[in-house]
């Protein structure tokens, strides 16, 4: 486990090194598109103005001006703002307003962009498959050591959650590019592995009676799914939120200190695909609260008894439910929608770590 966090460590600053480095290659690339583009419009109003001169100030010489002047801009090779936002080949992402795109090409931002070359992306991306690797093992080795599923007690279910986290990433990552998630992605993880083997160290033990039963693996292994899908969607949305404020400052003409995010797609993008995953985290824990219920109908003969964690993992749901009806039928878009999410997995957050820890119940399995 040590091995795992020391490598998601150093995946951590090289997703890190490669926002920044990637950024400023789309900066210099932005200002030469500027430049290319100003270059052209000047030739452009010469050519206009040469035109209107020709044989003394002929209307005619001058139609042929102005025609030929958006022809040889269009000659020039670099294309117009409008074109470059609806164009398929870009080395950039685009913003909000450019992102009128509906259907396939949805999520076209999140495609990988084979003209450019990132090293360290790449070194990132094959230190989080060695580090999951390492992480795999940890927990097998645990699972074996008890002679048991390895999510009995909280050590057990935050790194458990956190494999889960690094895993449903890493499968994402074959198909849409989400390389700009990673800092924050191998930043939970590793905070999540620290929280294990720092505050809820358990050793190995026996499990208690309530929880000798096979609803064990079928009710905590897709609350972890839930958790780790969650996990993702909340650092989408803090994304959103950052990329959507930067969004309002280009807008109105000011500049934004947060310029890495020019590796980080639209913040239209970032909701709608946050919205999709949300919605698979959102069944699983509809099937988690189901589960539990049927589960504790079998240990203590009642479905439902108001006990704290059950009542959070209600308030969980409420809250998921609540973003997803809000943003399909009440059309909460944008910021709102966002911090709906980021709500959600504070509630998972609480639900795991204060309820566990401070909440007497018939939950009480933290093992501390």
């Amino acid at each position: 486990m040590l091995l795992a966090a020391m490598t998601y460590m150093v995946a951590f600053v090289a997703f890190v090194w490669d926002m920044a480095t990637h950024s400023k290659t789309l900066a210099v690339k932005e200002r030469s598109r500027a430049a290319k583009q100003a270059a052209a419009e000047r030739k452009s109003e010469q050519l206009v103005g040469a035109g209107a001169g020709v044989a003394g100030g002929s209307s005619a010489a001058g139609s042929a001006g102005a025609v030929a002047g958006p022809a040889a801009s269009g000659a020039s090779g670099e294309a117009t703002p409008a074109a470059d936002a609806g164009g398929t080949v870009s080395d950039e992402f685009r913003t909000s307003a450019q992102n009128t795109t509906k259907g396939a090409g949805e999520f076209e931002a999140l495609n990988y962009q084979h003209n450019t070359r990132r090293p360290a992306a790449r070194v990132a991306v094959a230190l989080m498959v060695i580090a999951f690797v390492l992480h795999a093992f940890a927990v097998v080795s645990r699972g074996i050591a008890a002679d048991r599923v390895p999510w009995a007690n909280m050590y057990e279910f935050c790194s458990t959650g956190a494999l889960v986290v690094s895993g449903v990433y890493l499968v994402t990552l074959i198909f849409k590019d989400l390389r700009f998630v990673g800092p924050m992605v191998s930043g939970l993880v590793l905070t999540m592995l620290c929280l294990a083997t720092i505050a809820f160290p358990t050793p190995v033990s026996p499990l208690q009676p309530a929880l000798q039963s096979y609803w064990l693996i079928i009710h905590v292994s897709i609350a972890v799914a839930a958790s780790g899908v969650f996990t993702i969607t909340f650092a989408m949305a803090v994304l959103q939120l950052m990329q959507s404020r930067r969004e309002r400052l280009l807008a109105s003409g000011q500049e934004s200190r947060m310029g890495f995010l020019r590796a980080v797609p639209d913040s239209v993008t970032l909701e709608n695909f946050a919205f999709r995953l949300n919605s698979v985290g959102f069944v699983f824990w509809t099937f988690t609260l189901a589960a539990g219920a049927i589960w504790a109908d079998q240990a203590w003969g009642r479905f439902w008894g108001w006990d704290t964690k059950e009542v959070w993992t209600f308030v969980v749901w409420t809250v998921y439910a609540a973003y997803m009806h809000a943003r399909v039928t009440r059309g909460w878009n944008g910021n709102r929608s966002a911090w709906l999410s980021i709500a959600g997995y504070m509630c998972v957050v609480f639900n795991f770590t204060v309820v566990n820890t401070l909440f007497p119940g018939l939950h009480s399995y933290s093992g501390l």
